[in-house]
């Protein structure tokens, strides 16, 4: 919309002087600059103009600009007659235009054609409306908190004005390139509580997060309690690995049951996925998985997806999300509704579940969120060092993106061990919930074979 620039943003060297073409294999070029109509002079150019646009994102300034010392008076003198449109529209006028732009490096582009045109992105906080717009759940932000400064400035002070909105653009054009770029991860860490168990521990949710089909010889499945009503729902309640991430995507394994007659697959018709923090961080230090108690109403559920269709099938399962969604708080729901499968033994209606997962970005420690106060102010913390850390790992190609090999396959719901980063990494974040326990025999030599 503005220029064509190269897509990745950093073009190094672009030749030539503004407003005209030349040839590179001049040595020696003559500029005319006319001014009220007139030839003025002609003025040599020892070697083309370097025109040197490094963009961080985040991270710019119109004074990447430089220009030959050897242009001379006459480029100065022909840009003074040069009109810029955006200062002659009046301000609601050029807002409008500027806020249909929906890609953050368009935004960036603007923001380094002059000093004007980048005050006026800041000063209008076009970074943060932009991703207002792409993640609405960052409406409850309240300040900004950058921590390489030695003062914490939040947005609501008045004291030093355009340094906050500056570093307000700043932050908030580092994350919305951290929600698009940064490498996905598990996003799962421990199961906090299931509305209910109908064997535990044996049938725990705990047993959700072990994409093994067994453990100890022992299917590893959670069961809810039987049913008389088909549409009673399960709620699953699980801790994220961080109080701020970006879902991308969830699976859901509905479990077969193979040691019943008929190997019945106890699937829900529906499943719906909720994300959201605790109302109080006290309240959540309870057991609830040992005292078989359903957590939901301690938490405030700030996103709630549509629901998908369900097939009653032994397999992994994948829900797409229609964009990512950025969960502050760190805690995700999944509500399944529906009952499909009654047990011949009771005819009661259960769900099975044998494995979840969730799938985004882990965006600690660039960002993270607080909560303070009895009604939650939430403070979004911004370190830019460790974001120019990340992004230079995945510029280089070293990402860490992970890869699915480590989800159950189907049937039967086994371990792929092509990605030993990708077994570390949900070690790591299950640290504090699942316990391994690796079994010696022929079935798992089966396995691994």
């Amino acid at each position: 919309m503005f220029g064509e620039v190269e897509s990745h943003l950093r073009p190094s060297k672009l030749a030539g002087p503004i407003g005209g073409e030349v040839e590179s294999q001049k040595k020696t070029q003559v500029q005319s600059v006319e001014k009220s109509g007139e030839v003025e002079s002609q003025i040599p150019v020892e070697k083309s103009i370097w025109f040197e646009f490094e963009v961080d994102l985040g991270f710019f300034s119109s004074d990447s600009f430089q220009f030959s010392s050897n242009y001379g008076k006459g480029l100065s003198q022909k840009m003074e007659t040069q009109i810029d449109f955006l200062q002659l529209l009046q301000h609601d006028m050029a807002l409008k235009i500027l806020v249909c732009l929906d890609d953050l490096a368009d935004l960036i582009r603007v923001s380094a054609v002059s000093r004007y045109w980048k005050n006026f992105v800041i000063s209008n906080g076009l970074s943060r409306q932009l991703c207002m717009r792409r993640f609405p759940q960052l409406a409850s932000i309240d300040r900004i908190v950058e921590s390489s400064h030695n003062s914490d400035t939040d947005s609501s002070s008045d004291v030093v004005g355009h340094e906050v909105a500056e570093r307000e653009h700043k932050a908030y054009a580092s994350l919305f390139r951290a929600l698009t770029a940064f490498p996905q991860a598990y996003c799962i860490a421990d199961p906090v509580s299931a509305s209910s168990t109908d064997n535990y521990p044996i049938e725990s949710i705990m047993n959700t997060l072990d994409p093994r089909d067994k453990v100890l010889h022992r299917d590893s499945y959670w069961s809810s309690k039987g049913s008389d009503d088909p549409e009673v729902p399960e709620k699953l309640i699980y801790n994220l690995t961080a109080t701020f991430c970006a879902i991308t995507e969830i699976y859901l394994h509905p479990f077969q049951a193979l040691f019943q007659s008929d190997h019945p697959i106890y699937s829900s018709k529906f499943v719906q996925f909720r994300m959201g923090h605790p109302k109080s961080w006290n309240e959540i230090e309870h057991d609830f998985m040992e005292s078989q108690e359903c957590a939901d109403d301690k938490f405030i559920w700030t996103y709630t997806s549509q629901m998908f269709p369900v097939a009653q099938e032994n397999c992994l399962q994948k829900f797409k999300l229609p964009e990512p969604v950025v969960c502050i708080g760190g805690f995700l729901q999944i509500e399944l509704l529906g009952r499909v499968q009654k047990q011949e033994a009771d005819g009661k209606y259960y769900i099975c579940v044998a494995h979840v997962q969730a799938i985004g970005r882990h965006l600690p420690p660039a960002f993270c969120v607080e909560f303070s106060g009895p009604s939650n102010t939430v403070s979004l913390k911004y370190n830019a060092e460790q974001f120019k850390v990340v992004m230079q790992s995945v510029s280089n190609g070293q990402n860490g993106s992970l890869s699915t090999s480590l989800l159950p396959v189907q049937p039967p719901r086994q371990l792929a061990w092509g990605n030993l980063e990708d077994l570390i990494q949900m070690v790591q974040a299950h640290e504090n919930g699942v316990e391994y326990e690796w079994m010696e025999d022929d079935f798992d030599m089966e396995m691994l074979r």
